[in-house]
């Protein structure tokens, strides 16, 4: 497990899920297939909400598994840059970091190709979770679609507030 700074307590938010390196486009409002080139990007909802808490001055954690490759520990490190606590964070080494195509078409449409075989992100199993981590919670914020969430959750009494 990553750890980058022992953050519980109250109002802990703690972000469940996927963080991924997305490739965005050079140039805007072209399907993918058209697209020049891209630049790579953090991405992953759970993950924004996470850096999006601790940049408003909020306590924030995030729970999750990504590659034990070159991006997954860039990934790591661009929580921990934003004060985000990485104690949450498995790294696996039999699968890479998600990756996903996304752009906004012209038509104002997102459009996404995820390469996942499966990625790291979908392998989080319960014996792996920081268990003090999530008792700590205030709130949660879960984007997750594996069994790990329902584990999670019966894991001790709901936190005040649950957000989706």
């Amino acid at each position: 497990m990553a750890s980058n700074c022992a953050v519980t307590g109250s109002g802990l938010i703690v972000s469940f899920g996927e963080m991924l390196i997305d490739f965005v486009p050079t140039v805007s409002g072209v399907s993918l297939a058209e697209a020049p080139g891209f630049l790579k990007a953090p991405g992953g909802a759970p993950a924004n909400v996470a850096i999006a808490v601790a940049r408003l001055g909020g306590k924030a954690a995030f729970v999750g598994k990504l590659g034990d490759d070159e991006f997954g520990h860039m990934l790591a490190g661009i929580l921990k840059e934003n004060g985000v606590s990485g104690d949450g964070i498995n790294f696996d080494q039999g699968a890479r970091t998600a990756l996903a195509f996304v752009t906004l078409r012209a038509d104002g449409e997102r459009e996404f190709m995820f390469y996942r075989n499966p990625s790291a992100d979908m392998l989080l199993r319960p014996d792996e979770l920081n268990l003090e981590l999530i008792k700590s919670v205030s709130v949660y914020f879960v984007k997750y679609r594996s069994s790990p969430l329902r584990f999670i959750l019966t894991t001790k009494a709901p936190p005040s507030r649950l957000l989706r």
